[in-house]
């Protein structure tokens, strides 16, 4: 039997990001963004092996939390989509506006399906723009060939071009020159982090990457996984971890072994998005996970484990509500 984690649990409420939201991206973490930019120790560089929106490296460079940055994702086209974010932001609105507008003025649904071919053919950084800004939830779907076959939705018709050139700018502004970016298997990402760094993970959760309708390229092998975590405990690299939790009941994913001596932090997200398009009002919660390194210095978790060994509720703030 797996047995569960033994350090406290603490319990906090979800504290949005204010970085500027570069797309909609299916499972982004901007909406606890301030949280666990909060959770996280100081260092000299965040690597985000799960790189998604990078929404937690925008609300960390926004705060001066570290000096340089490490996106990595195994989607390709989608780090491409960062390098072209970093290095030549009004190049890539002005690629995404000629789709934009066709959009606006011809069919969307045979805009969009267009441009799908098109990035399947040759996956471009304005068509995965393109493709994320008007897609069912943000949410990317590839095939068995590794064909993206997300379907449109119709009443989004993409962020206005003038409103991504803002946010790219303040982005590129941010993190230019203090970002190295590629597309590795995670493992080859964590080989390379040490001490001097703060790991922050987001994999795709256990029970979002099983079925016929797979959220993500690939998911996680959860040996696979626990191998590494172990591999950073004994390493001493300080990681952050988003992995389980919980919505209207319903939990997501295994709770992890004690032996890897985490501390487990609650978030409270909100209202569950999926649960209301589907009529029902359920609780959204998230499951953060410290490693003893990242437990040591972080603010949140230090301030909230003074209080002892019972679970301790804190607001958005930080502050003991009980």
């Amino acid at each position: 039997m797996l047995e569960l984690t033994s350090a406290p649990t603490l319990a906090v409420e979800a504290d949005a990001s204010s970085a500027p939201q570069p797309f909609q991206y299916q499972g982004s973490k901007r909406a606890l963004g301030d949280t666990i930019r909060r959770a996280l120790p100081e260092a000299h560089r965040l690597v985000e092996p799960f790189a998604g929106s990078s929404a937690v490296t925008l609300a960390v460079a926004a705060d001066g939390g570290a000096e340089r940055f490490w996106l990595n994702d195994l989607n390709a086209p989608l780090i491409a989509l960062w390098g072209a974010i970093v290095e030549d932001p009004d190049a890539l609105v002005d690629a995404y506006a000629a789709w934009w507008r066709r959009g606006q003025d011809e069919d969307p649904k045979a805009v969009f399906f267009e441009a799908r071919d098109a990035f399947n053919a040759a996956p471009r950084p304005e068509l995965m723009l393109y493709l994320l800004a008007r897609c069912v939830k943000g949410a990317v779907r590839y095939n068995q060939a590794g064909a993206f076959n997300q379907s449109a939705d119709n009443r989004r018709l993409g962020t206005r071009p003038e409103t991504l050139r803002t946010r790219f700018a303040q982005i590129a502004s941010a993190l230019r020159g203090r970002v190295e970016l590629t597309s590795l298997d995670f493992e080859a990402v964590l080989d390379r982090c040490t001490r001097r760094d703060v790991v922050y993970l987001d994999p795709p959760y256990e029970g979002v990457t099983r079925g016929a309708s797979k959220r993500y390229l690939e998911g996680i092998d959860r040996d696979r996984l626990l191998d590494r975590l172990d591999d950073l405990v004994r390493r001493r690299v300080p990681f952050v971890l988003s992995f389980d939790g919980s919505s209207g009941g319903r939990t997501f994913g295994k709770p992890l072994p004690a032996r890897l001596g985490l501390v487990r932090i609650d978030v409270r997200a909100g209202r569950s998005s999926t649960q209301t398009l589907h009529g029902r009002t359920a609780e959204t919660v998230e499951a953060l996970y410290l490693s003893p390194e990242a437990a040591k210095k972080s603010h949140l978790c230090v301030a909230a484990c003074e209080n002892g060994p019972e679970t301790s509720h804190l607001d958005s703030a930080g502050a003991d509500k009980v």
